[in-house]
């Protein structure tokens, strides 16, 4: 009796393009934004890429260097369309939302930055920040502290934002909508007499937009540093 062969599910074939360092974080950057941390690893990266382990560590040391490479390169992306801006106010602003931005869509790069204040990318984001400020005539014994008032601003709105959102679809709880109307709802039943602003605000919770929000937080913050002057 003549035994069949034993059936076997076709490999898919290995990439014959060129991988590079680049290939490498836009790959992670795709599984970082679909599953967050937790969907990186070097496994899903040979999957994603058809390409075995040698061919990755030949451009990456390990996970850490690509989830650290990944964050540099959103931030370096923020940082390019705005630094020339002509209005170093103006600049200053689209700089801050670029930042909140980035942070909102991909939710890993605050908690990555938060981290390790040390990268590159947020130490380019500080220099150009401190920049504007000295084209704002914001004296130099002044800069560093409103330097750091304002991308500590930034960086702590957009990653309460981020986590909040990542915390919901994690859970698979209410979406963003029915979550404020909870919590308007909560905010109705309290004493008026003991807290007459929260109850006034009840409205405006339901209905706020956080990116306008956090620009009019900005703007405040562009106020005070533009009193410095």
């Amino acid at each position: 009796m003549v035994k069949k062969a034993a059936q076997t599910s076709p490999r898919s074939p290995r990439r014959t393009d060129s991988l590079s360092r680049e290939v490498i974080v836009q790959a992670a950057t795709e599984l970082l934004d679909g599953g967050g941390e937790a969907a990186l690893t070097l496994r899903a990266l040979t999957v994603r890429l058809n390409t075995g382990y040698g061919a990755i560590y030949h451009h990456v040391e390990d996970k850490g260097d690509v989830l650290a490479a990944a964050t540099d390169d959103v931030i370096t992306r923020v940082l390019a369309p705005v630094v020339d801006h002509a209005d170093p106010r103006e600049a200053l602003r689209r700089l801050a939302l670029g930042l909140f931005d980035a942070i909102d869509a991909h939710p890993w790069v605050g908690a990555q930055l938060s981290s390790e204040p040390w990268r590159p990318a947020l130490l380019d984001f500080y220099e150009s920040v401190g920049g504007l400020l000295d084209a704002l005539a914001v004296p130099e014994r002044a800069r560093f502290d409103a330097a750091g008032a304002l991308v500590n601003y930034v960086l702590g709105v957009a990653g309460q934002n981020a986590a909040h959102a990542r915390r919901r679809a994690e859970s698979g709880d209410m979406d963003r909508a029915a979550f404020l109307d909870h919590a308007a709802s909560q905010w109705a039943q309290l004493d008026p007499a003991r807290y007459p602003f929260v109850r006034a605000a009840v409205t405006q919770l339901r209905e706020h937009d956080d990116r306008e929000q956090f620009l009019v937080g900005v703007d405040i913050f562009l106020a005070g540093i533009e009193s410095l002057t």
